[in-house]
């Protein structure tokens, strides 16, 4: 790092469990977002004023107007453009010292495949099981830490699967793949504004932990946030021993 970024990184630096070492580690870091939507808007800013070195944030979407209720990364100039030029833009200007690929494709299987095994840590930003679960899927088969949120109505969730832990549990032993969930979306549930602030903002908090081993990270926990009555709620996750994923 050089003065420039000594100086804009500088109140990391003065935190001791993070210092000079820790911010250098940010720095040389990559981190994959999956989703520019309400839980990515939160995250990727932070990660990107943080200092993350290369961001990759991944969405095939396009920016619509009932977005940018809960979507703060995209101005409404942006309606109609693809998610991942908007963020970019945004991020680029928050933090022009960074790097910030766009990946204007959907989460699939082979999408994944392409960057997962070259990224540090995966932020799964998305709103769908099935995409969750080819993220965990990966995250699993690289050994790759993954920080996975949801937010809808006013109910939140967030939990650290780290895959380079033999003995933590994956998504899928707390979600199996072959049980049914009810899928749920905001265009028809709705989702309070201020909630996936809240989430996406621990994402970013989380990915930075684990980047600098500081902290206790919210590794084999649920954490599950009631918005309406301001209520959190802390549950312990172990490893199915028969999952189909990671056992």
């Amino acid at each position: 790092m050089d003065d420039l970024e000594l100086l804009r990184y500088s109140r990391h630096i003065l935190l001791e469990e993070i210092g000079i070492e820790g911010q250098q580690r940010i720095h040389d870091s990559h981190v994959l977002i999956v989703g520019a939507g309400g839980l990515g808007s939160a995250c990727a800013p932070y990660l990107a004023a943080a200092g993350v070195g290369t961001i990759s944030i991944m969405d095939h979407d396009f920016v619509e107007l009932t977005n940018l209720q809960r979507q703060i990364i995209h101005m409404s100039n942006a309606i109609g453009k693809p998610k991942v030029d908007s963020a970019k833009s945004m991020l680029l200007q928050l933090n022009p010292l960074i790097k910030i690929i766009s990946v204007q494709e959907k989460a699939t299987l082979k999408t994944l495949q392409n960057i997962v095994p070259h990224v540090d840590i995966v932020v799964d930003c998305t709103d769908n099981f099935k995409t969750r679960h080819l993220i965990n899927q990966l995250c699993v088969a690289h050994k790759k830490p993954l920080v996975s949120g949801a937010a809808i109505q006013w109910d939140g969730q967030i939990s650290v699967y780290n895959m380079q832990d033999d003995q933590a549990a994956c998504y899928a032993c707390i979600f199996p793949e072959d049980e049914s969930f009810e899928e749920v979306a905001c265009s028809t549930m709705g989702v309070f504004s201020p909630l996936v602030g809240f989430i996406g903002s621990l994402q970013a908090a989380q990915v930075l932990q684990l980047i600098t081993q500081s902290g206790e990270p919210l590794a084999n926990q649920l954490v599950m946030w009631d918005a309406r009555h301001n209520s959190m709620t802390k549950i312990k996750l172990k490893k199915a021993p028969h999952c189909k994923v990671c056992s």
